[in-house]
């Protein structure tokens, strides 16, 4: 499995950026995509979660301004971050996680794609 994250950039604070993490592999269809987070100097954290079925999960922090979603025929994750705050930046991450058909666990991750919030 490959993840492949693009479309970071430079927004300006109240701006939007949509970044994307294409997968490969077939597990990817069931598995939970996510995207996580981390600034400088600090853990990385969970931005927000998709499950296979839709189910979406988000930090505190951006509920209400970022938007979690997949294309399963693409096999991509999207995140459209509106409204964007200087302290959203950081390199964001992709993941993919979930339980093999032998229930093994698995747990993948793409390189990151910097996202950079200007005041």
């Amino acid at each position: 499995v490959q993840l492949q994250a693009s479309g970071g950039g430079l927004a300006q604070a109240g701006g939007s950026l949509r970044i994307s993490c294409a997968a490969s592999g077939s597990i990817i269809s069931i598995s939970t995509l996510g995207w996580y987070r981390q600034a400088p100097g600090k853990q990385r954290e969970l931005v927000a979660t998709i499950t296979s079925g839709g189910r979406t999960n988000y930090a505190d922090s951006v509920k209400g301004r970022f938007t979690i979603s997949r294309d399963n025929a693409k096999n991509t994750v999207y995140l459209q971050m509106n409204s964007l705050k200087p302290e959203d930046t950081a390199v964001y991450s992709c993941n993919a996680h979930g339980i093999q058909a032998n229930l093994l666990p698995y747990d993948y991750w793409g390189q990151g794609t910097l996202v950079t919030v200007s005041s």
